[in-house]
């Protein structure tokens, strides 16, 4: 397709759009009320971080549908690049803030196309999409959860599910990992983006699988947990295994220099842990299912790998405190040299 040659005509008629047919919006509202009720969160008061998102629209059509009173917050129509992986400084400051001058029970957005859900708690702390994930399998009552190797491995410590199954990073992965689960499957990434691999059924009502990325099914049943349990939405996070994770990426990284690394930690497991987490003892277990994945004796865990679709080295990490996730991560992206591999025995 790049070195295609495509010939456009001197002058080009502007054909009218055809009128909008709103058939798929009306049965995409009708999905999640048909399935949770029109009460659903009734007596609940959301707040919307509408931005630039695609879905800002229907995404209140959904809630108030389900009985909710919502805020709209933040709407323009000027580009606004949610990352829910590596939210914006100014996007935690601004829900913080909405939080004490709304007092809402949550507050929920999404990306730009609308495929990754963006949740915040009744403070305004916004929620990693791999805890989102596992609260929303656990609400779904699934039997299989897949996820790719980087979600938070709560998961499994948490024992709620008969089978684990981890993969590479990528919806398509999950999708493809989802067909021999058993049971009532579903996956997730750790992006936040949830995906159906088989019919639901709860309270007679069935919601049909949807296997690729959904971000309003993992927002309404986590505020449906909390009402029907009588829960502000932090509450919820009390019952995980105290797991944290945090992730963050150099760009203009070449990917031939992540390639080199990768090899280089592979080939050197002495060179591994000086690298990835000097102070987290040795390395016992090695995960290179995408890319490479150190487990550390104090339970640490630092994860390299190339970005698929960007000069960028992403690196996850995971530890028992949220400060120590986010630490680990940048104290391990600060040793590796932007633009240039330099290897040494001293990265310090």
């Amino acid at each position: 397709m790049l070195q295609a040659s495509v010939i456009l005509p001197e002058s080009l008629a502007i054909a009218p759009l055809p009128a909008v047919d709103r058939a798929a919006h009306v049965a995409y509202v009708a999905r999640y009320v048909n399935f949770f009720g029109v009460d659903a969160l009734a007596g609940m008061r959301l707040a919307v971080y509408e931005h630039s998102s695609v879905a800002r629209d229907v995404l209140r059509e959904i809630l108030e549908a389900l009985g909710a009173t919502v805020i709209s917050l933040g709407r323009t129509d000027t580009f606004v690049p949610i990352d829910t992986e590596a939210v914006r400084p100014e996007d935690v400051a601004q829900a913080k803030c909405w939080a004490t001058e709304h007092q809402f029970d949550a507050i929920l957005s999404t990306d730009g196309d609308a495929d990754r859900p963006l949740i915040g708690d009744e403070a305004g702390n916004w929620l990693r999409g791999d805890v989102v994930g596992i609260l929303c399998a656990r609400y779904l009552q699934a039997d299989t959860v897949v996820t790719p190797v980087s979600s938070n491995t709560a998961l499994e410590k948490s024992g709620w599910f008969k089978s684990v199954v981890r993969t590479r990073i990528g919806s398509p992965y999950v999708i493809a990992g989802m067909t021999n689960g058993k049971g009532t499957v579903v996956g997730y990434e750790a992006n936040g983006g949830f995906l159906l691999g088989t019919d639901v059924e709860r309270g007679g009502q069935k919601l049909s699988a949807l296997p690729t990325r959904d971000a309003v099914l993992p927002m309404v049943a986590l505020l449906c947990m909390a009402r029907e349990r009588g829960q502000r939405l932090s509450d919820l996070l009390h019952d995980l295994p105290k797991r944290f994770t945090a992730s963050d990426r150099l760009q203009a990284f070449p990917t031939e220099h992540s390639q080199e690394l990768l090899v280089r930690l592979q080939a050197n497991t002495g060179y591994a842990p000086e690298l990835l987490a000097p102070a987290s003892g040795e390395i016992v277990a090695i995960d290179c299912t995408d890319g490479f994945r150190a487990s550390f004796a104090n339970g640490d865990i630092v994860h390299l790998r190339p970005s698929g679709n960007a000069p960028e080295l992403r690196c996850y990490a995971e530890s028992d405190s949220q400060q120590k996730a986010e630490s680990l991560c940048g104290a391990c992206l600060a040793r590796i040299p932007k633009n240039q591999l330099i290897v040494t025995n001293d990265l310090k």
